[in-house]
């Protein structure tokens, strides 16, 4: 076989080479974009947070008006157990508010965009999203045993709770120091103040990653990798 014969194999060869690769990237960027379809649980979710917030709103406000009511017409010492109990209602649809809001929102900065909110909040992956959450849930956990506990109507069935709660508070804390530290690389203590003051004092809700950022890491990585730092050190070295 001449050289001149070998030529045009070749050239036919990368030829198909390139289609092949143009049609692997052509794929590739459509499989990177049903990324978007994120978008359909993100408005979702800060609908339901959004209508969380506004009966949290409406009921406290009723529950002010009602309360202030009732303590002139009747005097201050109707609102004994009663108020605390309405108050604590409230304050625990606010924290699940809170909770479809961390959701929605972080959900957007790891699937669409990266938003400051997020970084100055350590939300940089889908880990430390968990963490989050499950803090909240642990918070809403005590309030709604301490409406229990504050309307003592049932003595038996409030010990009751406190066990579940115990159980299911506990389940929680615990799977949080499992996964203590296995989040993102990126979340560093310096990133994480400069979000806050681009978000706070720039009113820039964009969150750009910074060169820096990356370069650390990597060495970050390369150190766990080495073994030269714990593993669950990674977040704030």
């Amino acid at each position: 076989m001449t050289t001149r014969q070998k030529e045009p194999r070749a050239a036919t060869r990368n030829t198909r080479q390139q289609r092949s690769q143009r049609h692997a990237d052509w794929f590739s960027a459509a499989i990177g974009r049903t990324r978007f379809v994120v978008l359909i649980a993100v408005v979702a979710v800060l609908l339901v947070s959004f209508s969380l917030f506004l009966q949290g709103t409406v009921l406290a406000l009723s529950t002010l008006y009602g309360s202030w009511q009732d303590t002139f017409t009747n005097g201050i010492q109707s609102q004994r157990g009663s108020l605390a109990v309405e108050f604590l209602e409230i304050v625990s649809t606010m924290l699940k508010a809170v909770v479809f809001y961390l959701i929605g929102v972080g959900l957007y900065s790891l699937f669409i965009s990266p938003l400051n909110l997020t970084s100055a909040l350590g939300v940089e992956s889908l880990a430390d999203l968990e963490q989050k959450i499950i803090s909240v849930i642990v918070v809403i956990l005590g309030v709604t045993f301490l409406e229990h506990f504050v309307r003592w109507e049932k003595p038996e069935e409030t010990l009751y709770f406190a066990g579940a709660f115990a159980l299911a508070g506990g389940a929680l804390v615990f799977f949080q120091r499992v996964h203590h530290g296995q989040g993102s690389d990126l979340q560093q203590p310096e990133a994480k103040l400069r979000a806050r003051r681009e978000l706070f004092e720039h009113d820039d809700e964009q969150r750009h990653i910074e060169e820096e950022d990356v370069k650390r890491a990597e060495e970050v990585t390369g150190a766990k990798a080495e073994g030269k730092i714990e593993p669950d050190a990674g977040a704030e070295s």
